[in-house]
């Protein structure tokens, strides 16, 4: 961090850490690119549709063009806006102290809010990615989406308009976000910043001490390790809304009649968003705590307790997230399909929720996010005691 020799406070380099921000901005990006720009191209053909036939099939695939394009980059765009301030946040309560004597330095609090416009370099590089790839693979989605219709055959085009509304603006909105919350953020005086500490309100108890003394210990632990960041629990809980969401969803644009590429890009995304948002999620968890572990293996706690201790409490949240994410896929369809689809949901094929799928796709969830669970309760056995212990 913080200053350099051009008097920057933050350096670029700091967004190259925002892996999360720019794997969500990808796959939004990716996924818009393709179907919108797919309608746009789509557009300049209208004229040559005289077949009521062939233009109802016309408007019903812009529609479902449309449609997830809406339902993706919203999803994504939200997700994305609370994986930014969540960075936000954590940068500035990492960094207290150097940002305390900037601003007792004389440094206004805008002048150091306004070093945070680099954060917004993660969706830049991660929307460019995702524009640059979905061109890659364009020819290949036209040919997909058309092959077995009675359109006519569209010819791909560049069109700008599509880099200043997915890649361009994005990135400058995003950059104001993160300066007016680091803004915001930075109210505190300079003397709290630089002691660390923030304004901790005392909170009461409704529980006895009889009570208290009959909880065991480790499951006290684990219940006050999962209230103290509300931001962990909602990343965790997060992926497993994503993957229900996400790979039900997969199941049913193809229930739909969807072509086969586009049911693989929801999956595609949905796995690649869970495994993200875990890892980014339950490392922070680990590094939070590291020597809550260290304290608990010198008084004689197993690796498995330990685990147990930290990571644990998160199961029951990330189950329940599987359920909402079922649950606002299934109402997001159908409201996606009144909104774009109109009068004319009657020529398309019955849509209801999958149970089946439902339920192996839990299943397949369940699998996942144990042996993830399992591959970070070893990496607890890494963590060194004596390098916690010097700390501070």
């Amino acid at each position: 961090m913080i200053l350099d020799g051009d008097d920057m406070i933050i350096h670029p380099k700091n967004a190259a850490k925002l892996f999360g921000i720019f794997i969500m901005c990808f796959c939004a990006v990716l996924i818009c690119t393709l179907f919108l720009n797919s309608n746009i191209d789509m557009a300049r053909i209208q004229d040559q549709i005289t077949d009521p036939d062939v233009m109802f099939l016309y408007e019903t695939v812009l529609s479902s063009g449309r449609m997830t394009s809406a339902v993706t980059g919203g999803a994504l765009a939200l997700t994305t806006i609370v994986m930014l301030l969540f960075y936000v946040k954590h940068y500035i309560d990492t960094h207290k102290s150097e940002l305390g004597i900037l601003k007792a330095l004389g440094y206004s609090r805008w002048k150091i809010a306004s070093s945070f416009w680099v954060f917004g370099l993660s969706v830049l590089a991660g929307a460019a990615v995702g524009f640059a790839c979905a061109f890659a693979l364009m020819p290949s989605f036209y040919r997909e989406m058309r092959s077995g219709t009675i359109l006519p055959d569209t010819p791909l085009h560049f069109n700008p308009i599509l880099v200043v509304l997915l890649v361009i603006l994005p990135a400058v909105a995003f950059s104001v976000l993160a300066m007016l919350y680091s803004y915001f953020k930075l109210k505190r005086p300079a003397l709290e910043l630089i002691r660390g500490r923030g304004r901790v309100k005392a909170k009461k108890t409704k529980r006895s001490d009889k009570q208290s003394n009959e909880i065991p210990f480790l499951r006290e632990l684990k219940q006050s390790t999962v209230r103290s960041k509300f931001s962990l629990v909602f990343f965790i809980w997060l992926a497993s809304f994503i993957f229900s969401n996400n790979m039900i969803m997969s199941f049913s644009m193809s229930a739909l009649g969807a072509a086969d590429m586009m049911a693989y890009l929801m999956m595609g995304t949905g796995v690649v968003l869970t495994f993200t948002t875990l890892i980014i999620s339950v490392a922070t968890v680990i590094r939070g705590n590291t020597k809550t572990i260290a304290m608990l293996r010198v008084f004689g706690y197993s690796d498995r307790e330990c685990a147990v201790a930290i990571l644990d409490g998160y199961r029951p949240i990330t189950y329940f997230g599987f359920a909402v994410g079922a649950l606002y896929q299934h109402g997001l369809m159908l409201l996606m399909i009144k909104l774009f689809f109109g009068n004319e949901i009657h020529a398309l094929p019955d849509y209801s929720f999958n149970f089946g799928v439902a339920i192996i796709m839990f299943i397949s969830f369940v699998l996942l996010y144990e042996l993830f669970m399992l591959l970070y309760a070893k990496k607890i056995k890494q963590i060194p005691l004596k390098e916690v212990m010097q700390e501070e």
